[in-house]
């Protein structure tokens, strides 16, 4: 056991008043007990509103006064976004609480009665003696830029996969009524939205000449210097469609909503995207970052609202477990499991690491010596997708260092520690 588990234990004496909380939407059930996992009141229910909280409150008191304790303590697993008003709360009446695993209460609720039982009640027990033992972390919470850049990477998440939605809507609607319109157009660019707009439908082309198609795009707003070629394929494609030929009034006023939602919706991306990187240049780590080849202003936004500050971090491992990269390993006897990474950290952070990690590979070209060296490696050589974990921690581990130690990124630098490395090996 680490010295952090016996300092969390050693927070848990006899003048400690334990209360574990299970969460939920409406309503929350709360139990209380002693250093020694003794249950002092059995699990209650009080509801998400201000009375509800205001009863927790005057129980914890009472309890406090009738069982001569000293100090209280509250935890509760970090479920959804329920838990958040009743943290601040606690924090605003001067109570500390904690975050218990929500595995760690899945497998530790059958102890007491061998039973894969769960309800609500025996939860708050369950929670409250995992605290007893000191298995709990302490929740930071974010403030200020932190917390604007946290909500602000969420919505920009949610309105990127809206649109991903809305051009998956848009594809199946080609499908039916304009399927070669993915011959002529691989992506979807400027040009692709404008001939959806202007001429939607196969019946729309038929008959026009090229040049013709091209006035007509012309006239669509930021579309300066529509391409000759593309108009010409698009006649041909559109004259022998196998597009659907009727429902075409529906057709027409569907595919139009699907373009004016879309483009809110980019322009809404947008917008919020510049409010957020004005609100990463104001951090201290922003100069630092940004001193990277290869990563950009979007991707920092990401990494600070996963991350926040990462002067906060005393060790670039911990950023490693954050991300859920550090190894695991089943073995038993003589046999000698395969070691992977756990998992067990920020799904999202760890997708961002994977996505930066492969521009940074082709054109970082301290990165791509480091992945050619551990994939050709005479001893022990990795595979590319382990090569590409371990490198990135090793950018955590580089970020890290540039942002407590105030460096700018030094490609030539990291070579010469790489060639260094090589040379002592």
């Amino acid at each position: 056991m680490n010295s952090k588990t016996n300092e969390k234990i050693n927070q848990v004496s006899e003048k400690t008043l334990v209360i574990g909380i299970d969460i939920a939407k409406r309503t929350h059930f709360a139990c209380a007990v002693d250093d020694r996992g003794r249950v002092l009141q059995k699990s209650f229910a009080f509801t998400q509103s201000r009375n509800g909280f205001e009863v927790l409150y005057t129980r914890i008191i009472a309890l406090k006064e009738e069982h001569l304790k000293q100090d209280v303590i509250v935890g509760f697993e970090p479920t959804g976004h329920y838990w958040m008003n009743l943290a601040a709360f606690l924090t605003d009446h001067g109570i500390p609480y904690v975050m218990v695993n929500p595995m760690h209460v899945n497998r530790s609720k059958e102890l007491d009665d061998n039973l894969q039982t769960k309800n609500d009640k025996k939860d708050a027990v369950v929670i409250a003696r995992l605290m007893r033992d000191g298995r709990f972390n302490y929740p930071r919470i974010l403030e200020g830029i932190e917390a604007e850049l946290r909500n602000g990477a969420t919505l920009r998440s949610k309105i990127q996969e809206d649109i991903n939605a809305l051009q998956n809507r848009i594809i199946r609607w080609l499908d039916r009524f304009f399927p070669e319109f993915t011959m002529v157009f691989k992506s979807f660019g400027k040009m692709a939205y404008a001939v959806l707009e202007k001429t939607p439908l196969p019946i729309d082309i038929v008959g026009k000449a090229p040049e013709e198609l091209l006035f007509l795009y012309r006239q669509v707003e930021g579309m300066k210097s529509p391409q000759l070629p593309k108009a010409k394929r698009l006649v041909e494609v559109a004259a022998c469609s196998v597009g659907l030929t009727e429902g075409h009034v529906m057709a027409r006023i569907e595919i139009a909503t699907l373009l004016n939602q879309y483009r809110l919706l980019q322009s809404q991306l947008e917008t919020l995207t510049d409010e957020l990187i004005e609100l990463a240049r104001q951090t201290p780590d922003y100069e630092y970052l940004s001193s990277v080849p290869g990563i950009g202003d979007v991707t920092i936004i990401e990494l600070l609202s996963e991350i926040g500050s990462f002067k906060q971090y005393k060790d670039p491992r911990q950023l490693i477990k954050l991300a859920g990269l550090t190894l695991r390993e089943n073995s038993s006897g003589q046999h000698k499991g395969q070691k992977r990474i756990s998992k067990r950290g920020r799904k999202r952070l760890r997708a961002l690491l994977f996505r930066v990690m492969m521009p940074l590979i082709l054109h970082n070209s301290a990165f791509k010596s480091l992945h050619e060296h551990y994939t050709t490696r005479a001893d022990n050589p990795l595979r590319k997708k382990q090569s590409i974990v371990v490198l990135c921690g090793k950018l955590l581990k580089v970020l890290h260092a540039l942002c407590t130690k105030h460096w700018m990124f030094d490609e030539q630098r990291m070579m010469d520690d790489f060639t260094s490395l090589q040379s002592a090996a």
